[in-house]
């Protein structure tokens, strides 16, 4: 995990303690050790909530629908320990009309001039390359002697199933783009097959041939020995939001 992290972890703590002893001292509140973690923690989702709508406003990684979310969900709790409103941990699965607002904005668009070719299944779409272009289901490629081509699919949720030893791979370097909300990605490969990948999920888990990572906002790359100077060779980007990344050899 990166120091990053750790970092912000004790900061945030260290701030959500401190206003915790500021409302006992002024009288909004009793400070001890069971009550006062039942303020700590929404004051916890609410400051990594705010730091993922920042990162992502300036353009340095973050996520504005994790960020939103956990500032909506920590400011509810904090506004159920201030008795505002009623509203317990357990309320979490209330906020899923969330998930509208976020396809939602999602299927808005953005213009843009370059084109760019979608591959998926072996159909050919155009697209703007800064249009949202989202579906939603399953993705197999495990039938004999499927083609492999060069490939960028968006997906707001979905599972990828990938078997390249029973794939035709021409003798070039082929792209294999992949962006999805939430789903798996499970791909299989050849030992002789050269290949690079740079896997990231926002939530969840990678495992690219025995090397694994997991938890929040991790990523991992791997590329083979021979890939340089390999004739046949993939190049993998694959971006999650939730879900897990796995590679394996057959």
């Amino acid at each position: 995990m990166k120091v990053g992290f750790f970092r912000y972890l004790i900061a945030a703590v260290l701030i959500a303690f401190g206003v915790v002893l500021v409302l006992e001292n002024i009288g909004v509140m009793e400070f001890n050790i069971k009550n006062a973690w039942s303020y700590i923690y929404p004051s916890l989702f609410v400051l990594f909530g705010l730091k993922w709508i920042i990162e992502r406003m300036r353009h340095r990684g973050g996520s504005w629908i994790w960020g939103s979310f956990f500032l909506i969900f920590g400011s509810l709790l904090l506004m159920d320990r201030f008795d505002v409103i009623a509203f317990a941990f357990n309320d979490v699965f209330k906020l899923w009309p969330l998930l509208i607002v976020y396809f939602g904005f999602m299927f808005i668009g953005k213009s843009g001039k370059p084109k760019v070719i979608i591959h998926n299944g072996g159909s050919k779409v155009e697209k703007d390359e800064n249009s949202s272009f989202f579906t939603v289901g399953n993705h197999e490629f495990n039938q004999p002697n499927w083609k492999v081509e060069p490939t960028t699919v968006k997906t707001l949720a979905g599972d990828f199933y990938y078997d390249f030893s029973k794939a035709y791979i021409p003798e070039k370097e082929i792209p294999i783009s992949i962006s999805s909300l939430a789903g798996d990605v499970h791909i299989l490969v050849p030992e002789n097959l050269e290949f690079q990948i740079n896997a990231s999920v926002k939530a969840g888990d990678i495992d690219i041939v025995g090397q694994s990572v997991d938890g929040i906002n991790r990523s991992l790359s791997y590329v083979t020995p021979n890939y340089d100077t390999a004739k046949r060779r993939i190049n993998f980007t694959l971006k999650l939001k939730a879900g897990s990344i796995r590679v394996d050899y057959v």
